[in-house]
């Protein structure tokens, strides 16, 4: 045999081994994937924790859903009492017209000194027991005389100069404001002393 021939043939028998080496490897790595596979605590450990993320997924979502369901129920309780409070408060408004009505008799009655007293204590027998189921209903007078001009409870009809009160204060009431629950009903229709200086 000469050198090429010898050369070629090592050359051969080293890749055929590295070839043999590779497959055989391959083979192991095989048999061993395989191994993993049938590998029965393995498959059970890979499934408890697959298990474990869903249940606390779940419990996650489960939070979440109890949480909304509570701010629920307490937006739906809110609701509710708020509810409660006004739902009266078309009625009462209308109500305020006959309370005004009895007002302004029992006034021109005093005025006139009219003889029909009896007929007078009646309609104030019944204005007063009227304004007690306003207060049952938490509904109360906006006090005005005396008291400075306030926009958010008074309105203006006109200014009277005065100088016995300050600038700006309430000096007559024509018609009486309301609030419900804290809630302004009807302003009071006010006149508003103005001081000599300030016109």
């Amino acid at each position: 045999m000469t050198d090429d021939k010898k050369k070629i043939k090592k050359k051969a028998e080293t890749d055929k081994r590295s070839t043999d080496n590779k497959i055989s490897t391959k083979k192991d790595l095989d048999k061993e994937k395989k191994g993993e596979a049938t590998d029965p605590l393995k498959e059970m450990e890979t499934k408890i924790k697959s298990l474990e993320k869903e249940a606390k997924e779940t419990y996650d979502r489960f939070l979440r859903v109890s949480a909304e369901f509570e701010n629920y129920k307490k937006r739906s309780a809110r609701e509710m009492s708020e509810f409660k409070k006004f739902a009266n408060e078309s009625l009462i408004k209308e109500l305020l017209i006959v309370v005004d009505n009895m007002e302004r008799a029992i006034n021109s009655s005093k005025d006139e000194g009219n003889s029909n007293n009896g007929l007078i204590e009646g309609i104030d027998m019944t204005l007063k027991e009227l304004l007690k189921i306003f207060e049952k209903f938490s509904v109360k007078q906006v006090e005005s005389l005396g008291k400075p001009f306030d926009p958010n409870f008074h309105q203006a009809v006109m200014q009277q100069e005065n100088d016995e009160f300050p600038h700006n204060t309430v000096i007559n009431e024509l018609q009486k404001g309301y609030i419900i629950n804290e809630r302004l009903l009807r302003p009071a229709t006010v006149v508003v002393s103005m001081s000599k200086e300030k016109k």
